[in-house]
This record gives C-alpha cells, sequence and structure tokens, in this order.
C-alpha cells in the first residue's frame, strides 16, 4: 500500500511520486498553506497542501486534526534553504499533497497529548490506562524500536559467531524452590494437582546440557511474584544461556563479546576490554552492595580495628559482638550537610534508619586536620585514634565523615544507601558513563535468620569453588554478575553436574534425601547418565534496555506493563472469574478476611 515510511524519505526521493501513511501528529495553517507533521512508526515527515498547486487536497487537509489517520499521495519536494529543520531526518524535503484521504478520525478528546512537539507531563497510570496511544509517542516508540534493536543483536551474535541454538522451554512447569514465589495455574485435567510458570528456564537449561545441545539460548519469559519496584516486573524477559565445556574464563570472555557487540550494534559504542573485575568481598568492603555503580568515588572505610577500644560504647560494643563500624568520607561535605540533617528528623538520619541502623554518627574535619564533633565521640578518641581515622580515610579539610556501626549486613546497606543519595545531591554522577564490570567470588550460601538455615546466594545449582568442596558452608560459588552503572544486568555461574555434589548442597540449604528426590529426582536421575561440565548467565533484558534508553523504570522499555500493583490499566486484569471456570478446575474462590481494628492492631 505504501512507497516510503514517513521517517525514510530523502532528497535522493525528489521528483518521485510517494505513497505514504500515517496519523497526523500536527496540523499548521500558515496563511492558506496547510503544513501536516505525518508521524508512523519511522519518524515524521512534512505534508504541503497549497490551494494553488494542490487544490485537490486542500478541502482534505483543512478538515485534518492530531490524530486522524490518513493516506498521503504527493511529490517529493527539496525544502527552501531558510525552511530546513536540521532536527529531522527528513528536514531537508517536504511532500506537495495530490490526494489526502481519511481512514479513520478520532471521536473522543485525547487523553494527553501525542505529538512529539508537545512536552506534556503525563501522570504513568493515565499513560498505562491508554498504553496503545503512550506507545505512539516518540519517546516510547523509540524504546520499543531500541529493545527490538537489542534483540536482534543478541540472536545475530549468538547464532552468527557464537555457534548457539535458539530452544524453547516450557511455561506450564512444575514448582520448584528457587527464591521467589511463584504463579501457580491449576490442572483442568488432573483435578486438585498445579502448574507453576517458570521463574527462569534454570533446569531445563541444565538438562539440554544432558541432552548435547551444547550451546543454548532462548529469549524467555519468566514469572515471579514478588514485590515489585522501578526495575522489577511480574513478568519479564531475559536472555537465557547455557554452555558445556567452558570454564569461568571462556564463559566472561564470551559474553564480553557479546555486550560489545550490543553496544556497538544498537548505540555505536566501542566498549574497552577486558571489563574490571571485584570480588564479592571487593565490592561489599568497598562500596556496601555486590552491584556498585562504580562511576563516582565515595568508597566505604573500614575503621573498626581502629575503633574497638575506644570508650564509645556504639563503636567498641558493636565490634565486640563482631560487627563493624565504617566511615563514607565525603569530600565538601562539611560546607553542604547541616548537623539537622544528620540528627534525628533528618533526611539522612531516617535514610539511615530505614536501611537499618540506628542512627548516624559524624566529624568534621576542619582546618589544619582538626576535628569537629559532638557528645561521647569527642570524649572518648584519642589524639592516635584521631590522626589514624583521618590517614585511613584520607581526609581534608571540608570532609564530612559519616559513621554507620553495627552487623556488617546492616552497616554496608546504611553506607550503599548513602552513598548512592549523597552522589545524587553532589551531581557527582556522569550520566554519559559507562561503567560495566564483573563481581566474582560469591560465597555459595547465605543465612536466612528468619527460617534459621542456609541458603543459597544464587541457587541451589550452582558450583562450589574447587578448591572450597570440603567445607560446603563456607564455599565461595564459581558465580559472576555482570553490573552496569550500579544494576545487575547479568548474572551466572558454573553449574553443578554431579549427582553426589548436587545432593551435599541440597543437604546444605535443609533438604534432606526425600525431599531432594520429591522435587529435584528428574534433575538427579538425568545426572547419572553422563552430564557435562556446564555453565550459564542470564540477562534482564527489560533492565538492560531501560539503561541503555536512559530510562529509570523498566515499565517504559515493555510494551504492556503492570503497575507496581501487579495489575494492568489497560485490561483491567487481574480480575475475576466466572464461577463455572473455577468449578471446572475444580478451585474454590478464598476471600480475604475483614481487616477489624482489633485484628489491624495486632497485625
Amino acid at each position: 500500500m505504501r512507497t516510503h515510511y514517513c521517517g525514510d524519505v530523502r532528497l535522493t526521493d525528489v521528483g518521485t511520486m510517494v505513497t505514504l501513511y500515517g496519523w497526523v501528529d500536527r496540523r499548521r495553517d500558515h496563511g492558506g498553506v496547510i503544513f501536516i507533521d505525518l508521524r508512523d512508526r519511522s519518524g515524521i515527515v512534512q505534508i504541503v497542501s497549497d490551494p494553488q498547486r494542490t487544490p485537490d487536497s486542500y478541502a482534505q487537509a483543512d478538515r485534518l486534526r492530531s490524530e486522524y489517520v490518513v493516506k498521503i499521495v504527493g511529490r517529493v519536494s527539496k525544502r527552501p534553504a531558510d525552511s530546513v529543520n536540521p532536527k529531522l531526518a527528513t528536514g531537508d524535503i517536504e511532500i506537495y499533497a495530490d490526494q489526502i484521504d481519511v481512514l479513520n478520525t478520532v471521536r473522543q478528546q485525547l487523553p494527553f497529548a501525542i505529538s512529539s512537539s508537545e512536552n506534556e507531563q503525563v501522570r504513568e497510570e493515565v499513560r498505562l490506562r491508554y498504553r496503545y496511544l503512550d506507545l505512539r509517542r516518540e519517546r516510547m516508540a523509540r524504546n520499543l524500536q531500541l529493545r527490538h534493536r537489542v534483540v536482534q543483536a543478541m540472536r545475530r551474535f549468538l547464532e552468527d559467531e557464537a555457534g548457539f541454538i535458539e530452544v524453547e522451554t516450557p511455561i506450564l512447569t512444575r514448582s520448584t524452590p528457587e527464591g521467589a514465589r511463584d504463579y501457580l495455574v491449576p490442572s483442568r485435567v488432573n483435578p486438585g494437582e498445579w502448574f507453576a510458570l517458570p521463574q527462569s528456564p534454570q533446569l531445563f537449561k541444565q538438562l539440554l546440557m544432558v541432552a548435547g545441545c551444547d550451546r543454548y539460548y532462548q529469549i524467555a519469559r519468566c514469572f515471579r511474584d514478588e514485590d515489585l519496584r522501578a526495575d522489577r516486573q511480574p513478568e519479564f524477559t531475559q536472555l537465557d544461556m547455557e554452555m558445556s565445556f567452558m570454564d569461568q574464563e571462556e564463559i566472561i570472555d564470551l559474553n564480553e563479546a557479546l555486550i560489545c557487540h550490543i553496544f556497538k550494534t544498537v548505540k555505536g559504542i566501542d566498549l574497552p576490554r577486558p571489563f574490571p573485575r571485584l570480588t564479592y568481598q571487593e565490592a561489599m568492603d568497598r562500596y556496601g552492595t555486590d552491584k556498585p555503580d562504580t562511576r563516582y568515588g565515595l568508597e566505604l572505610v573500614d575503621v573498626s580495628d581502629i575503633l574497638k577500644d575506644c570508650g564509645f560504647n556504639v563503636f567498641s560494643g558493636a565490634i565486640a559482638q563482631g560487627g563493624v563500624v565504617k566511615i563514607l568520607p565525603i569530600p565538601n561535605g562539611n560546607d553542604r550537610i547541616s548537623n539537622v540533617r544528620i540528627k534525628p528528623g533528618g533526611d539522612l538520619f531516617q535514610e539511615a534508619t530505614a536501611a537499618g541502623a540506628k542512627g548516624l554518627a559524624y566529624i568534621r574535619v576542619r582546618e589544619n586536620g582538626e576535628i569537629d564533633t559532638i557528645g561521647a565521640i569527642k570524649d572518648n578518641l584519642s589524639s592516635e585514634q584521631k590522626t589514624m581515622l583521618l590517614e585511613r580515610t584520607g581526609a581534608q579539610p571540608g570532609h564530612l565523615l559519616l559513621f554507620a556501626a553495627g552487623d556488617t549486613a546492616t552497616v554496608n546497606k546504611t553506607l550503599d544507601r548513602l552513598r548512592q543519595t549523597i552522589a545524587r545531591e553532589f551531581n557527582l554522577i556522569d550520566p554519559t558513563a559507562l561503567h560495566l564490570l564483573w563481581v566474582v567470588d560469591f560465597p555459595m550460601f547465605e543465612w536466612n535468620a528468619e527460617e534459621k538455615r542456609l541458603e543459597a546466594l544464587h541457587h541451589p545449582f550452582t558450583a562450589p569453588h574447587p578448591a572450597d568442596l570440603d567445607d560446603l558452608k563456607t564455599a565461595r560459588a564459581q558465580a559472576y554478575d555482570l553490573i552496569f552503572n550500579g544494576y545487575e544486568v547479568g548474572g551466572g555461574s558454573l553449574r553443578i553436574h554431579q549427582s553426589e555434589l548436587q545432593r551435599r548442597v541440597f543437604e546444605t540449604i535443609g533438604l534432606d534425601e526425600a525431599a531432594a528426590q520429591e522435587k529435584f529426582g528428574f534433575l538427579l536421575e538425568a545426572f547419572e547418565f553422563g552430564t557435562p561440565p556446564h555453565g550459564g548467565i542470564a540477562y534482564g533484558l527489560d533492565r538492560l534496555v531501560m539503561l541503555l534508553a536512559g530510562e529509570d523504570s523498566i515499565r517504559d522499555t515493555i510494551a504492556f506493563p503492570k503497575t507496581q500493583q501487579a495489575r494492568c490499566l489497560l485490561t483491567g486484569a487481574p480480575s475475576s472469574v466466572e464461577p463455572q471456570q473455577l468449578k471446572e478446575l475444580h478451585v474454590s474462590p478464598a476471600k480475604p478476611a475483614k481487616t477489624t481494628a482489633k485484628t489491624a492492631k495486632k497485625t
């Protein structure tokens, strides 16, 4: 039907007749000559209707309004020099319309402006309610096309350059403990039994290695019933990969090549290789997180050894109980952060308590290395300890030193949160910087205080470091995460491929033989039939595209996302269903218990 997309017409087409279809982005009447910005997914082109030059189209052009769907037939002309628009790819040309056909009109008032020329700020709930209109907007159309190009680059690299094959794995599978809550689907054919939607294709991709596929990938849909935030959705997409007969270094090297290919293809950026690396312990010690944003400094400093015998009980007591004292040194912090913000009721104090800390202590470094603080800290630091603190932190006049004391996890979480807050406030983050790094040598397990047991830090199929096999409880994992500007965009590991070791890991996390057999018997059995050494990685596609697009939420890189309440405002899902549907599934509806004042207080 069309000869060109709107954004593809160029000077080389001058003099030719073209047929275009699209939406009216904007209509302007300049003294009898009507100009129409016609838009489709490729961009915008200017249409001209002149009562003298194109009289047959003028009446139709006069009745056009925003978002009418039209067909344009006309001749491409070079724009006069004084009307060239360098901001448009089509800015050198315009099309004189011999024919305009209105294919559809707008019968209701638009809920928000769609034209790229209008910078209307629209509430997200309105955008999601009318998502089909939101996706017409330049920003969202650009994000969807970027996502397409990223996926296209992934496929081309993996298939054409790395020898992978794409294999689809089941969406309806069995419920297995993988860290998050499953979405469950009742079986009509097998009453009382349930499918689960996959949190990831983890077990199937390992079975594909048993099957001899050697190099597998999939653009996989995954489902997790968990609390949501800006970079989480109940259903999301990941690039899933698994490889046989490759060690950790080979897998990391291949994946660096993949990431570099993506950046070069979709952004024209050459990333330097190899990517930097941090061990898990280095990342936690220096940044307080295993996904550090290394675009700026503000590294944490452990001063536990200096303060373990100080007279300030908050510090010495925390260290005596196995905790730590760390400092976040803030250059120029004296002038920009007041005492009020650090004390109870202040915003930095509230940030700290939200992370689990009981409060903050501080020292201000003045001229000549003098320090200024208050209360018990001032009275219980010796001159030697003060000197050591300044040397350890590299503090100069003007520095503010924020202290956090307590168990290691809480201290790290507190100062990581404050570090990010200060970096944003002080404009320390270069939005154009691209920092990618690997975090390696994770612990195999972490302690679940609520359930009083060890649980896998990644998942229970991760292989321990060969040197740590004697004591799995303290073993390092052969795991690796790829961090991009403070976000984990990919994570993987070498896998266990021997049934004996897999059983030991299950036992370590509290699964006895019967439970392991009931939940993972099919995997353990597969390991009895000659399983190759293998490993893999998965990338969060939505998150990676979010970062490449410069967005703050993965909802802006997904065509039809859910809200933070896991609802689709467009379709109204989730919704109630007919009683007959539940009857066929042998499921009885369970209404939430009513909350009374008494039960609310008890809760």
